[in-house]
């Protein structure tokens, strides 16, 4: 970025663009032996192609802005060819200005900014973390004691309600109006073994074996229609 910058304002050769790293935050002279790097005078189609090589290399100049690049110029202007050589051939130098431009500085800035306030989250995260081992010990007493015996509770109301379903099921109903029917038959039955054995008078056998037989057919009625509406 420097170097497309020092271009347009010092006299300089161009280097081949494959020479150029443009993930480096130094032109390719720094780093090398401070001999090696001399400035050259462009020609003056260098100038003119500096779009076109800009172009080309989107990586490197493309997150400039025109008032960053026009700022950046206006630093260098007043430079002599001493220090642009030596901005050239001095990493630290380099370094020191690149760390004097306003967009370095603002994006420091920011850069500090976040970091202070992630320090600040992380500060006041650990001064929660006794109240979150308090809250977790007491969620581990409810468990341990009210919810559990809300759950032993809520088990036992689950049973009784599946033996009330099993009780009031068609199947059961039918079940024990079955037995209700066998009950009524053989205590008629018995009754009228009474009766040969003259264990009973004639006028009390009527009675009752005539309530008797009455209850019984009214629930052998009720139990065909139950099993056919259950069946059908």
């Amino acid at each position: 970025m420097f170097k497309s910058f020092w271009g347009s304002q010092e006299q300089q050769a161009q280097p081949r663009p494959q020479e150029i790293s443009t993930d480096s935050w130094y032109p390719p002279s720094v780093g090398s032996s401070p001999g090696s790097s001399h400035p050259a005078t462009p020609t003056a189609s260098s100038s003119g192609s500096f779009g076109a090589k800009a172009a080309d290399r989107p990586h490197s100049l493309s997150h400039v802005s025109p008032a960053e690049a026009a700022g950046i110029i206006a630093s260098l202007k007043d430079k002599g060819v001493d220090e642009l050589r030596k901005l050239l051939s001095d990493k630290d130098a380099y370094h020191n200005f690149l760390l004097s431009l306003e967009p370095v500085k603002t994006q420091n800035k920011v850069r500090d900014e976040l970091r202070n306030e992630t320090l600040q989250l992380a500060r006041e995260n650990l001064e929660k973390e006794p109240r979150i081992m308090e809250l977790r010990n007491q969620c581990r007493i409810i468990r341990t004691t009210e919810l559990a015996a809300a759950k032993e509770k809520m088990h036992e109301l689950e049973r009784k309600k599946e033996e009330a379903l099993r009780f009031y099921s068609p199947a059961s109903l039918l079940h024990r109006l079955q037995e209700a029917m066998n009950v009524t038959d053989d205590e008629s039955e018995a009754l009228h073994r009474q009766l040969l054995e003259r264990e009973t008078d004639l006028t009390s056998f009527i009675q009752k074996y005539k309530k008797m037989r009455n209850t019984y057919h009214k629930r052998a009625l009720t139990h065909l229609a139950a099993k056919t509406s259950v069946n059908g």
